[in-house]
């Protein structure tokens, strides 16, 4: 990014990303909520365009580009569904994982299906038992001969029971940190298996449910990183996942702004259209400046993240608690101008109310990311 602008290739990028969620996503999205459809065509079809390898090496068969580009991409197809958006960039942090960490083997095995994503990746971090304390995870990897003997379960995994490849954070050594390794796991290598499809408030169109792991033998070889590596591997992966989603949130209340922006010049109330009131217009300008402010910071904090700078993690960290609150803020306002019709599923608002919120909970909660600023603070 050029200073406060984006580069000509980035806003094609961006332009090719907005295309594709008109002409692919957008139409369909409202079916695929109400009837919980996995459009499984529609991201092989993301992926043509190099969506599900963004910033995997060129070397590696992706496309190579930096996480700002990535952030346009999510930003742009969130527009049109976050779920779907939010489902692409776990795979990608997946993908990324394996090509910047795994052995030449692993990601000959596993990067030529999933750039296609013909097999689609899991990250699986997340526990019955430890959410936000994730480094005190009780998944066990036992070392036997040249397998892994693996036991336990993940929750709330994007992808449970239909994705093929489950990159899965295990303990391996000693409690804390530096005991758990990172392990590319298959669907359907004997002792996998999958909860029910849960319920959820929102994020329809994609499956999400526990993945159970049942004396699950792992070849030595599908390791990603060294022995003890797996929870710095985990978290570098979510410095990008924390921008993907702060970008999925900013999609999502870009499309609710500019419906709430349309809404109010066509309702008209005491004899003239809702946008001619000032209240409105200040409801608006305030979306709008807190929209482009929470824009700006996270797409610093992806420059940051590409440049690899010493305080990315702490501006990824403010990028997506921002983002994320912001997005469901405006979205939650669009939804109050349209009235009783935002509430109704005949207007695409409530989805992207209810989409929006689990945001401010996975990749680590909104609290957590207080958390890691406030050291990074402290600690200087």
């Amino acid at each position: 990014m050029s200073q406060f602008d984006l580069t000509e290739d980035q806003r094609q990028i961006q332009e090719m990303a907005q295309k594709f969620t008109a002409d692919a996503i957008t139409p369909h999205a409202a079916e695929w909520d109400e009837k919980h459809i996995f459009p499984r065509d529609t991201i092989r079809a993301a992926a043509e365009l190099g969506f599900g390898s963004i910033y995997v090496s060129e070397d590696s068969g992706g496309i190579g580009l930096g996480r700002l580009e990535a952030a346009l991409i999510m930003e742009a197809m969130a527009y049109g569904c976050p779920s779907t958006s939010a489902f692409i960039s776990i795979h990608n942090m997946a993908a990324w994982m394996i090509d910047r960490f795994g052995s030449d083997e692993v990601k000959a095995k596993y990067l030529p299906s999933m750039i296609p994503m013909d097999r689609i990746g899991s990250y699986c971090l997340t526990e019955p038992s430890s959410g936000s304390d994730a480094a005190a995870l009780k998944t066990k990897a036992v070392l036997d001969g040249d397998h892994y003997v693996v036991s336990g379960s993940k929750a709330f995994i994007s992808g449970g029971g239909e994705n093929e490849i489950y990159l899965t954070m295990v303990r391996t050594g000693e409690d804390g940190p530096k005991g758990i390794s990172a392990l590319v796991i298959e669907k359907d290598m004997p002792g996998v298996s999958f909860g029910a499809n849960e319920k959820k408030l929102g994020w329809h169109s994609q499956p999400t449910a526990q993945v159970n792991f049942d004396e699950v033998r792992v070849p030595v070889a599908n390791r990603v990183g060294g022995e003890g590596e797996g929870f710095r591997i985990a978290m570098m992966g979510l410095d990008g996942g924390r921008l993907n989603i702060g970008a999925c949130s900013l999609g999502g209340a870009q499309r609710c702004l500019d419906e709430a922006i349309g809404y109010t010049k066509e309702r008209k109330q005491f004899g003239k259209a809702i946008a001619d009131f000032q209240n409105t217009q200040f409801t608006l300008a305030d979306m709008e400046t807190e929209l482009q402010a929470a824009r700006y910071l996270l797409y610093v904090a992806a420059a940051k993240v590409s440049d690899n700078a010493p305080d990315k993690t702490k501006f990824a960290a403010m990028a997506k608690r921002l983002a994320t609150d912001t997005g469901s803020s405006v979205v939650d306002r669009a939804l109050q101008l349209h009235g009783g019709y935002g509430y109704l599923q005949d207007y695409p608002i409530e989805r992207f109310w209810r989409d929006l919120r689990v945001h401010s909970i996975l990749e680590g909660t909104n609290q957590v990311m207080r958390m890691i600023v406030g050291r990074e603070l402290t600690r200087q």
